[in-house]
Parts: structure tokens; sequence; C-alpha cells
């Protein structure tokens, strides 16, 4: 390991056992919380209930068309990160920590899926909240059949790929390699778009300063071919789309091709982003609004504590976006390029929410964060629940 990535592993260390992190205020003091912009739910992270609630059976709505848990494809798992679907409707899963990467065939009716491990990630190096991070399938699987991994590694982040043939995984081939790498911050989310090009999120490993490199892989979100070369079209010649991010740990992308992303403040806002080519987005100089014209606006703000967002989904006109340390599952109307009045779900029900993804039966599996070090895991934890929405 660099002197320098041990030295940011020191410090990064220092912050957590202070109670900083991906989803802690970094800068936490005695003020009070700002007000979000978007309204905001009373349930604080402290009122999750010891034992939750058991999903329902029953595969419709709640009272009112409320989303509803309806089922567990998945317990037991270790720090669940990724989540993808494959063309037969089975789910590639990565564990972080363990840098397991699982193929999930959900039953045909009511209760838990089969889970096949299909190989690890062996450059791996977890470490905080380094490790096996995000997993996309390629748009052209049925052909290729490749899987696209963000791995920490002891020398840097990267993108790798590997075959999957059958229920085995073939080796990894590096595809961008360089990212910088650290004990907090490290993104990790990768999202094929409708254009073909895989967006991939990276965080500035707890140094601000690299989010304003703009020629730097830190903080940024990344477009680049599925071969690992700047995508065409993009910026600035090179791979990075947008810039001045501090932490993104969600992509999604809407029905009319806009890409949002969700963004872990430190000690005031969290953010969702409408994201536009070559924007800056304005980390350290600004968090939240208040950037423009200089810097591109967030769409929406929370509270940190009523949010830290990982994984972001769309679907039926709603972005979907899961909480750690808010433990709650955020919906927002979206219309056009307008947000509307954001609403939680299951505040302090299932603990810390990572990763939200639309399966293909329309409904979204929600995976638990709380066997990460900063959770309270019941005794099925880590889960993968079923939502209908």
């Amino acid at each position: 390991m660099s002197a320098r990535r041990t030295a940011v592993a020191l410090v990064a260390m220092s912050a957590l056992l202070a109670g900083c992190g991906e989803d802690e205020p970094s800068d936490a003091d005695d003020t009070e919380t700002p007000t979000t912009t978007t309204g905001s739910s009373t349930d604080s992270e402290t009122d999750r209930t010891t034992e939750p609630p058991e999903p329902s059976s029953d595969p419709t709505t709640g009272a009112g068309g409320k989303p509803e848990v309806v089922g567990t494809v998945a317990s037991g798992l270790s720090v669940p990160w990724g989540l993808d679907f494959l063309p037969d409707g089975r789910a590639v899963v990565t564990e972080r920590d363990t840098a397991r990467v699982l193929v999930i065939t959900p039953a045909e009716g009511a209760g838990e899926g089969e889970v096949v491990e299909v190989g690890r990630i062996p450059e791996t190096a977890p470490q905080g909240e380094a490790g096996l991070l995000g997993v996309a399938v390629s748009p052209d699987f049925e052909r290729d059949r490749s899987l696209y991994f963000y791995v920490c590694t002891a020398e840097d982040n990267r993108v790798v790929r590997a075959e999957l043939d059958g229920d085995r995984l073939g080796d990894t081939e590096p595809v961008l390699t360089g990212i910088p790498g650290g004990f907090i911050h490290d993104g990790g989310r990768l999202e094929f778009g409708p254009d073909g090009f895989l967006y991939v999120s990276t965080g500035e490993i707890g140094e601000d300063d690299l989010a304003r490199e703009r020629t730097g892989y830190a903080g940024k979100i990344l477009r680049i071919t599925p071969a690992g070369e700047p995508a065409p079209g993009n910026p600035f010649g090179d791979e990075v789309w947008s810039w001045g991010h501090r932490n993104v740990q969600g992509l999604a992308f809407d029905e009319d091709g806009r890409l949002w992303a969700s963004e872990f403040g430190s000690s005031s806002f969290d953010e969702l982003n409408l994201i536009e080519a070559g924007d800056d987005y304005g980390w350290p100089t600004v968090e939240g609004t208040g950037g423009e014209p200089d810097y591109h606006d967030p769409a929406v703000t929370w509270p940190v504590d009523e949010a830290s967002p990982s994984g972001l989904a769309y679907l039926d006109g709603a972005l979907w976006m899961a909480a750690l340390r808010g433990e709650r599952l955020w919906q927002i109307p979206v219309d056009g390029a307008t947000t509307g009045e954001p609403t939680p779900h299951f505040a302090g029900d299932y603990g810390r929410l990572r990763t939200v993804v639309v399966a293909p039966d329309g409904r979204l599996w929600l995976t638990t964060s709380n066997d990460d070090g900063r959770g309270d895991p019941a005794a099925e934890d880590d889960r993968i629940l079923v939502v209908e929405p």
C-alpha cells in the first residue's frame, strides 16, 4: 500500500471513530440540523424497532396504495452492495466485505429464492467502506456473458469485467483502473445507460480537493465504453461526465433518459441531483443549494440524519432512494426535470437500507445493510426485501 493511501486510511479511521463516514456527518457539532427543503419525517434514526415487522405474504400494496414489503428473497447475507438482473430474471448480488458474487433465483411462489455463490473477486481489499461494490450486467449479456464490477483493491479502485459461464464466474479483466481509493467515500455504483455506455460513480475518499480536480477520477461520475475508453460525446473528451461530487452511491435513469444521482453530504445536506454533462456540482465549495450559477444546485436536499443516501431506482414516475442512516426508503415524484414532495416509507422498520433496484416483475428489491459495522442486525440480516410499489 502506498504511503499516501496509508495516510488516507489512518485519517479516515480517526474520523470514523469520531462518528463520521459514509452515513454520519463528518463535521458534526451542536448546531441545529437544518430543515430539509422538501419536508421531513419525524422518525429519527434511533426509532428503529428491535424486532422489524414480518413481511406480508399478500402481493398487494398497503392501505391507500402505499408501498409494502411483501416478501424476503434472501436472508443471512453479508453486506450486500451491488444488485442487477440477468436477462433470465435471476439476480447478481455482490457482498462488500466477503467479495462474494452471488446469483439468486427467485422462488416461483412465496418464500426465499435459491442463492448460489458463483465466485469471488480475488483482488478485493475490504477496509472501512471499501470492498466489492457495484455490479452491472452487460446490455449484450446473451452474447458476451459479461458482468462488470466496481472493486476496491490495495492499489486503487477499478472497474473489472468477468464472464459468467453457468454457475461459474471467470477471471477478471481490468476495464478502468487508477480510480483513487480510500477507507471512506469510495463511490462504487455502476449503471449502463440507455445509450449503451457504462456510468461509474466515484467518491473523493475523504480528500475534498480531489473533487475539484476536473481531470481526476475522484469525486466524479464517469462515462465509458464497455471496453473502458472515454465514451463518444463526453464533455471534456476524457472519461469525466460530471464533477464536484463528494460521494455518489446511487445512479438511475428515468423514462426519458435523464440521469439522477444520490449523493452523501457532510454535516448539513444530502442531495438528489439531476446530472448534466460537464456540470460542476460544487463539492466542497457548496453543500446543498446556493451554488448557482457557478455550480449545479441539487434538485432535492435532506438533513443528513434523514437520508445518507445510497441506492437509487426509477419506477412509475418516481425515484426511489435507499437511506442508510435515515433507515427509510424515499419516494420522490418526478415530472420531467421537476421533483415533487418526497415521501418516506418503512422509517426504522428494517434498519439501514443500501440498494434498491427494479425487478423484472415491476417490484422493487431492497437490500438491508445492518451487518456493515454501523447497524443493529436482526437475526435474518442482511436481507433482500421485495417491495410492492
